[in-house]
């Protein structure tokens, strides 16, 4: 039996180099040679469109290669350099991006002719390769690839590597696409700098609009903003606003409470990308420059500043997508709106636009069936639209049921008829919340947060705000953290007209509440007073009292111990009341 051997066609070498969706991705493939090599700066001469005879250089200043690395390593054809060197480099312990072996030959994508030099230990190597000469040869192992070696300065190092004779058949490489590339893999590397026709790559390389101002915040001092708000279709891979304190990026990038903020699209998160200088914070950077101090007022006090300034600046940006999707929605929905009596079509302009930035990103397909709903609601002068809802969610899926329960509340701001009916349909399917084992606080929380005429007619004025869920926040956050983030209660303080405050902490459906619930309740109470010289009622909510708190007496005032059933029961008798005088049962 006779042996054989495969052989490799030198046209590989071509087939891989056409594995890149674009010119651009080829040309980055580059860049991540030279960040695995440990570069610190990587120089990049991109050809003018018109000027097709000129080279396209990459030049970077890593370990470089050795004749030896050369020949065993460089040109060993899908040879994993983690396997070799490990996951890291050696360096500055970067994670390596060199997976299969295959970047070296990108270059063969744009050009015809490629070649490489390389610098280590006080020798130059260098080899040049062309398509013509793979396309000639027949077997990639007998290749004729002359290697030149050549005596150098012994600290000279790094790789070089000239594109000429680019392809007729492709466009040149865009400067904006590749520089937007780029930074986005990029541009967080404190240790890597990008040189790009000799412009450092940053944060206005980024496809999108690039806005840079001083801004001067009272009594703390100057910082600088520097904002793009990406227009790329694709999620940003580090997105975000990093803070730069004396030269140096501090902690991870963060959205200054934009992410927790109820009205601003979170499909816009993934488009903002900047950096904020703010050398007076140097005070409050922990001692190793990782990160900053917990419950910084001056970290506090930049938030509040900053946060109003970027809602202003993205929706500039997004404004006129906004203004295209409502023209849209509009000409599909005219004849219905012209129905509406013109206090009721002030309150659709303003409802859909709402909806637009909300749901900002959407399709259409999404959008119209949210509107259609909406008008149902202000047609029909009911809530049996709403109703509709409820009807469709799933009643084994607690927190889309909850959440359907909680679009019920807001509903409610129409003021519209047949109040009583719906909130006892309303009492039916919160009622069977409550009876599934599953279900948890945040989702009783989520359904009665805007529904509190629950607990009687006198809590129908109180209403949470912004600055009251983040008072309830700052507060978890603080004593709640790290090992105690699974022990995080559900608070929610609400206040009413008369600047009187309602504290209540629910408790799962099925969970018995105990003295220890009660003593920790009234806890919360005592913590919050600090902030505030007005009395604050303070309510527990649970499946059931246990036996050692129907038995004691209780010490606090203005405190109230209430279980589900009872609330529900009381609310039922009392809608039914009303339904029987009004003659409607």
């Amino acid at each position: 039996m006779s042996k054989s051997k495969f052989q490799i066609d030198a046209r590989l070498v071509t087939l891989l180099s056409q594995s890149y969706s674009s010119s651009e991705q080829a040309l980055k493939e580059l860049i991540d040679n030279a960040w695995d090599a440990d570069a610190d700066t990587v120089f990049v001469e991109l050809p003018d469109q018109a000027m097709t005879n000129t080279p396209l250089v990459i030049h970077d200043f890593g370990s470089g290669m050795t004749e030896h690395e050369l020949t065993h390593e460089y040109l060993f054809i899908a040879s994993d350099r983690r396997k070799r060197r490990g996951e890291l480099t050696n360096l500055f312990k970067r994670k390596v991006k060199g997976k299969k072996g295959i970047g070296k030959f990108a270059g063969l994508m744009i050009a015809d002719h490629m070649k490489l030099e390389t610098w280590a230990k006080g020798k130059c190597s260098s080899f040049e390769i062309s398509s013509t000469a793979l396309s000639a040869s027949l077997e990639l192992g007998k290749l004729d690839l002359s290697i030149k070696v050549e005596d150098c300065e012994p600290k000279k190092k790094g790789t070089k590597i000239t594109l000429n004779n680019l392809k007729q058949s492709l466009h040149i490489p865009n400067p904006e696409k590749f520089k937007s590339l780029l930074i986005r893999e990029y541009g967080r590397s404190e240790d890597f700098k990008i040189i790009i026709n000799s412009k450092t790559l940053d944060i206005d390389d980024l496809r999108g609009k690039y806005h840079d101002e001083q801004l001067s915040i009272n009594n703390l001092g100057v910082v600088r903003l520097q904002l793009t708000v990406s227009s790329e279709k694709s999620k940003l891979k580090q997105a975000g606003i990093s803070i730069r304190v004396q030269g140096k990026i501090i902690g991870k990038p963060s959205f200054f409470g934009l992410d927790k903020h109820e009205s601003f699209p979170s499909k816009l998160l993934d488009k903002i990308y900047g950096e904020i200088e703010a050398d007076w914070l140097s005070e409050h950077v922990t001692a190793d420059w990782g990160s900053f101090i917990e419950n910084s007022l001056l970290l506090e006090k930049l938030e509040e500043t900053i946060q109003p300034i970027l809602i202003s600046k993205i929706r500039e940006e997004y404004r006129h997508d906004i203004d295209l999707a409502n023209a849209r929605l509009r000409k599909k929905t005219q004849d219905r709106l012209a129905l509406l009596p013109e206090f009721k079509r002030q309150f659709a302009d303003k409802a859909i636009k709402s909806i637009l930035e909300k749901y900002y990103g959407e399709p259409d397909s999404k959008l119209e069936p949210i509107v259609n709903v909406l008008l149902d609601s202000l047609e029909k002068s009911d809530y049996r639209a709403i109703l509709d809802y409820i009807n469709e969610a799933d009643k084994n899926d607690i927190s889309k049921l909850a959440e359907a329960l909680s679009d019920f509340g807001l509903a409610e701001l129409a003021i519209i008829a047949e109040q009583t009916k719906t909130r006892l349909k309303f009492l039916d399917y919160f009622e069977e919340l409550c009876d599934e084992n599953e279900t948890l606080e945040s989702e009783v929380h989520k359904s009665l947060e805007n529904n509190l005429w629950i607990l009687g007619a006198q809590y129908s004025i109180f209403s949470s705000n912004t600055t009251l869920k983040k008072q309830i926040n700052k507060y978890l956050e603080k004593h709640y953290s790290g090992d105690r983030a699974d022990k995080r209660p559900d608070l929610m303080l609400s206040e009413n007209y008369f600047s009187q405050y309602l504290l209540i902490e629910f408790k799962r459906p099925k969970h018995p509440l105990t003295f220890a619930d009660y003593q920790q309740v009234t806890h919360y109470r005592h913590d919050f007073l600090p902030y505030t010289n007005k009395d604050i009622k303070v309510m527990l909510i649970g499946g059931k009292r246990s036996s050692e708190l129907t038995n004691r007496g209780y010490s606090e005032p203005n405190v109230e111990i209430l279980v589900f059933d009872e609330i529900i029961s009381t609310a039922r008798n009392q809608l039914n009341w009303l339904l029987k005088e009004l003659g409607s049962k």
